[in-house]
């Protein structure tokens, strides 16, 4: 007979990073590693707001936004910038095109972490376990950190 195929099981482990970075010099305030199958959404009322930060704005894409975490960053004393959802089976209304257009050009910023964090130190986690990959991900972050502080120093002796 013929040998019958054999599926493997090739495990993987998917990791998120969730950043709070400062508006003005955009350097990570704070950051929270998470496996990739939590929500995004609670992450917010996790310790990644404060008020040290720069600006009481939180601007934030459409997985951030909840009923929850609305009423916790107005009970803080927080603007919410958060993009709105497109309707279920409706077109996106203009106004709310417009509002959230507006919102990305200051939410790209932490994008534009995300990007360095893979270009330049070529983060790439393969770890097995939560407490690696935070240990991973921190060093990555104090990396960008320390890059980021080095170019507005230079910056600022330029001006």
């Amino acid at each position: 007979g013929t040998i019958p195929s054999t599926d493997l099981a090739i495990p993987f482990f998917g990791y998120k990073s969730h950043i709070s970075i400062d508006r003005k010099f955009r350097l990570i305030r704070k950051w929270k590693t998470t496996d990739a199958a939590t929500s995004d959404g609670a992450r917010l009322r996790e310790g990644l707001l404060g008020r040290s930060n720069t600006a009481s704005d939180v601007w934030a894409d459409t997985a951030y936004r909840s009923k929850a975490n609305e009423d916790f960053m107005e009970k803080q004393d927080f603007v919410s910038k958060v993009h709105r959802k497109k309707p279920h089976l409706k077109p996106m209304p203009r106004h709310i095109q417009r509002s959230n257009a507006g919102k990305s050009i200051i939410r790209s910023r932490v994008e534009h972490v995300f990007a360095d964090q893979k270009s330049q130190t070529g983060l790439f986690v393969r770890t097995v376990g939560i407490t690696r990959a935070t240990m991973r991900i921190g060093l990555a972050n104090i990396v960008y950190n320390m890059r980021r502080f080095l170019l507005l120093k230079r910056i600022n002796a330029i001006a």
